[in-house]
């Protein structure tokens, strides 16, 4: 495939398990040698006290491909907590990845020319979860990632089904906003 991936963006949620466990990615993906590289430089280098950006690892020294950085959208201020993110999340967020290229949304071999920032979110109610069931945490965020991915990679959703749907469709919490619970 010769075709430039300047940008695609995508997002996922895959609920369902217990609470908690919820995952929510936001992914961007491009090329390297542009300016995608360069923010994805700029994040990797730039640590943020409280929002550390870490590699998808499949285990302590193998990152993935294409390298993907992986960006709480939660202050990270608690060991469990990371544990738990840099930990279950991490590797979900990696096979996640490795399963975007195997099934072809992510071309295999544009693998080392592209790049991957996946923010996270990781509900900081997870610390609190009594026997936290790690498998299903993991299951939930390595599908939310696949599906981000896969949104991106086939602009979904198309504009075309926005544009049939947008009246149809009520953000979850735009209700609770109007009676203040929010």
């Amino acid at each position: 495939m010769s075709d430039r991936i300047v940008m695609r963006v995508g997002e996922s949620l895959v609920a369902g398990g217990p609470p908690g466990t919820a995952a929510e990615p936001e992914v961007a993906i491009g090329e390297m040698d542009g300016p995608f590289g360069t923010a994805f430089a700029n994040l990797l280098g730039d640590q943020v006290k409280g929002h550390s950006r870490v590699l998808a690892l499949l285990n302590t020294d193998v990152m993935v491909r294409p390298p993907t950085i992986c960006v709480s959208k939660v202050t990270v201020n608690n060991t469990a907590y990371t544990n738990i993110l840099m930990g279950t999340v991490q590797y979900a967020t990696a096979m996640g990845v490795l399963d975007a290229v195997r099934s072809g949304d992510i071309p295999k071999d544009k693998a080392n020319d592209l790049g991957i920032i996946v923010s996270i979110w990781l509900n900081p109610g997870i610390v609190d979860v009594k026997d936290l069931d790690h498998q299903v945490l993991f299951d939930i965020h390595r599908k939310a990632t696949t599906q981000a991915i896969h949104k991106a990679m086939n602009y979904e959703p198309s504009i075309d089904w926005l544009l049939e749907n947008q009246d149809k469709i009520v953000h979850k919490y735009f209700e609770k906003g109007l009676k203040g619970e929010g």
